[in-house]
């Protein structure tokens, strides 16, 4: 006899996903005119139980998924069981979160913000910072420089909002295969990564086997919501800051920047990665060759 398990809980959630592109008139250099499409940007703002928490602003692609996240990654909420729905308004910009119970001390675990370097004024609560030390990533987690390599190709044949308008972040979650998973692309990368933990915590996807990308520097902020996320690895093609790399080897992710065609710098938690030398040519190899 076959036992099915129970069906896994969701909240209710609106399907509210906004246009993500807007056309404006421009002229160029020779005062020519044309269409062009610019990334659309709108606010959010976020009632939980009726309380005013924050104001987002968002793309509005997946906005119940970057609600969630958001709360997730503020552990404003600890399971997914705690949210009764999140219905999402575009008329009036706003979302009302519904929670089963309430969330404690509300006003205290608010209170105290930090504007973070975040593109678009990302901000963390200031008790995240105390929970570093209790975040542990999975040791055994190992990722082929090969892997690497397939994960920065697939980004750059991606379909995207930033290659028809730009100015965006793009974030995206792997498989330890190289496998994409998610992909979201928000006028900041905090709102992309929230949006992924979101989708991840819906669908009940672990990190501890996956590989995080984001097209935007690697801060603390994006360093601890990944360690949040549980993903030992955080890709870039950007740079990190100093306090991005302090916190991800505090934490132990491994994490590797400027990752552009076969090149990255791999910064902290280097005991994770394999190395694969045959992939790349001599160092003495005539120059020709390299660049073929």
């Amino acid at each position: 006899m076959n036992h099915q398990e129970p069906p896994r809980y969701r909240p209710e959630l609106s399907q509210a996903s906004a246009r993500l592109t807007h056309e404006v008139s421009a002229l160029d250099e020779r005062g020519r005119p044309s269409l062009i499409a610019i990334p659309a940007e709108r606010p959010l703002t976020v009632y939980v139980d009726k309380r005013e928490i924050v104001t987002l602003m968002t793309l509005g692609g997946a906005p119940e998924a970057l609600v969630l996240g958001y709360l997730r990654n503020q552990r404003l909420v600890r399971t997914l069981e705690d949210i009764v729905s999140i219905q999402v308004d575009w008329s009036v910009d706003a979302v009302a979160v519904v929670t089963r119970n309430g969330i404690l001390d509300v006003e205290e675990r608010t209170a105290k913000k930090v504007v973070t370097t975040g593109c678009g004024q990302g901000s963390v609560f200031g008790g995240l910072m105390d929970e570093v030390d209790q975040i542990a990533l999975p040791k055994e987690a190992r990722l082929q420089q090969s892997v690497v390599y397939r994960i920065v190709d697939t980004i750059r044949t991606q379909q995207s909002i930033y290659k028809q308008a730009g100015s965006v972040h793009g974030c995206a979650l792997f498989s330890h295969g190289g496998e994409l998973l998610y992909f979201v692309e928000d006028v900041g990368r905090h709102n992309a990564v929230d949006a992924i933990a979101g989708l991840m915590w819906l669908d009940a996807v672990e990190g501890a086997d996956k590989v995080f990308y984001t097209t935007g520097r690697l801060t603390s902020e994006m360093v601890i919501k990944g360690a949040q996320m549980g993903i030992p690895f955080l890709l870039s093609r950007s740079g990190t800051t100093q306090m991005g790399h302090m916190v991800a080897e505090k934490v132990g992710m491994s994490l590797l920047a400027r990752c552009s065609g076969k090149h990255f710098l791999l910064l902290a938690g280097s005991a994770r990665l394999v190395f694969e030398p045959e992939l790349l040519e001599p160092l003495n190899a005539p120059r020709a060759a390299r660049l073929a």
